[in-house]
């Protein structure tokens, strides 16, 4: 199954690190996100990729272009020029790099697939979060209720500490407890190509008309995942992830 991955915008909120990269290509441990994001597809065998590039999208493509020489010490004859990997970090994943505009909204950036994608089920999410979803229970949560698409809901991860008041004294205090706003769009989507009878233009927001209009007609279902999300919109969340892999402890590692 083909795997689509959101990686063309241009990351505002994180400026101090994508005024030099775009935000799939920032760094959790030594690999950009959208690495770590691939690999967790990769463990249940969903290894067909669609990179749907924008901001800066050259450096995607360089970095995958070269990700051999990256991930593995390499042998050089200066003679001949050859190049040989010593220690073969290689992985089995097609990679499909398809700039689709700097100014595409979300469904702009889907609806320009659509000649790779008509006619087949596929998967979907952002290139900026991780969770330790169980993709193949989604992917045979979505063939069983036969609708057109399936986004995942997650809980939102508390960005403060909880304290509950009897009149000024505090009579609890919880340190960052999982939010109470109930379920929200945590990506990792599945959809049906009618998803693109949805999409009119490179101005459609995904997470707008499309959506509402699946969800008016029926077609929308949620998977509910009660486990690990995390997005990456600002450095503290950034420094999150990196806290979470460096101590070995990372829930969506592989």
């Amino acid at each position: 199954m083909k795997v689509v991955i959101l990686c063309g915008g241009k990351g505002t909120r994180l400026s101090e690190e994508t005024v030099v990269r775009p935000k799939p290509m920032v760094e959790i441990g030594e690999m950009p996100i959208v690495w770590h994001i691939m690999n967790s597809y990769a463990k249940h065998s969903f290894k067909d990729f669609y990179l749907a590039l924008g901001y800066k999208g050259d450096f995607i493509k360089r970095y995958f272009h070269d990700f051999n020489k990256s991930v593995n010490d390499v042998k050089i004859n200066l003679g001949d020029g050859s190049v040989k990997n010593l220690n073969n970090k290689t992985v089995d994943w097609e990679v499909n790099l398809v700039d689709t505009g700097d100014e595409s909204m979300t469904g702009g950036r889907l609806r320009r697939l659509r000649d790779e994608l008509k006619g087949e089920t596929f998967m979907l999410t952002y290139g900026d979060g991780v969770c330790d979803v169980d993709l193949t229970k989604l992917y045979d949560f979505h063939k069983a209720h036969g609708k057109a698409a399936t986004v995942t809901a997650v809980r939102p991860p508390a960005r403060f500490g909880e304290m509950l008041m009897d009149g000024d004294q505090v009579s609890e205090f919880k340190e960052k407890p999982r939010a109470s706003v109930g379920w929200i769009n945590g990506g990792y989507f599945i959809f049906e190509s009618k998803v693109f009878d949805y999409l009119e233009d490179d101005s459609t927001i995904l997470e707008k008309a499309p959506l509402e209009n699946l969800a008016n007609s029926g077609e929308l279902m949620a998977y509910k995942h009660d486990g690990f999300w995390q997005c990456m919109d600002t450095m503290r969340d950034k420094n999150l992830l990196c806290e979470l892999w460096d101590s070995g402890k990372a829930p969506w590692k592989v």
